[in-house]
């Protein structure tokens, strides 16, 4: 079963996508600021990460480009899920090294196609 770590801030937002992934068969594990993404990343090394960028303590584009240069988390592909959905915002979460980028609010079946194509590479 396909471990995810979805980094949500949102309560309602979690929840939704946490128990719709697990109706999807994956393992979802939840951290709630960027700082607890690292942490969490690093310990367990999820097979995919969902990345929210307006996070508390430390954003998401920074914890994504603190774990793609770390050896022990730069090959987790990390999905970016964001209210901005500007082109620049787009560029900058690839720039952080991203591998994806979904807006909100998510439309479930792009996700699952989405987060599909980067655990079967």
């Amino acid at each position: 079963m396909p471990s995810i770590l979805l980094v949500e801030d949102n309560e309602p937002n979690r929840d939704m996508l946490k128990r719709r992934l697990e109706r999807k068969e994956y393992r979802v594990w939840v951290a709630v600021d960027g700082q607890e993404a690292i942490d969490f990343a690093l310990e367990r090394r999820p097979d995919l990460i969902l990345m929210d960028i307006g996070l508390p303590k430390v954003d998401g584009l920074e914890a994504t480009r603190y774990l793609k240069r770390q050896a022990l988390t730069q090959h987790i592909p990390i999905i970016v899920l964001t209210a901005n959905a500007l082109t620049e915002d787009r560029e900058k979460a690839i720039a952080a090294g991203c591998n994806g980028f979904q807006t909100k609010p998510v439309d479930f079946a792009k996700l699952l196609i989405n987060i599909e194509q980067h655990l079967t590479r």
